[in-house]
């Protein structure tokens, strides 16, 4: 994973995932709500975007799971947070 996360952000200028909030879902998961920003490397596109959440299963102090979504609304209902 971390090999091809790599190679995305290597296409990236001044990346950056900025944390806006922190939603504790319980002991173990935790759904971060992230702003990110950057340019990209060759076509200068700018990327402004604050739909994006990364949800974390945290056992024994690693993370065991991160999924990534594009989507925070999808996020909260896959996670049932919805009001």
């Amino acid at each position: 994973m971390s090999q091809r996360y790599s190679e995305w952000l290597s296409g990236w200028k001044d990346f950056r995932a900025a944390p806006e909030e922190y939603i504790v879902v319980d002991d173990e998961r935790i759904l971060v709500l992230v702003h990110n920003l950057g340019r990209g490397r060759v076509s200068g596109l700018t990327l402004d975007e604050r739909s994006v959440a990364n949800f974390f299963e945290i056992r024994g102090g690693k993370v065991v799971r991160l999924v990534l979504y594009w989507n925070r609304d999808r996020a909260l209902a896959d996670l049932d947070l919805t009001e």
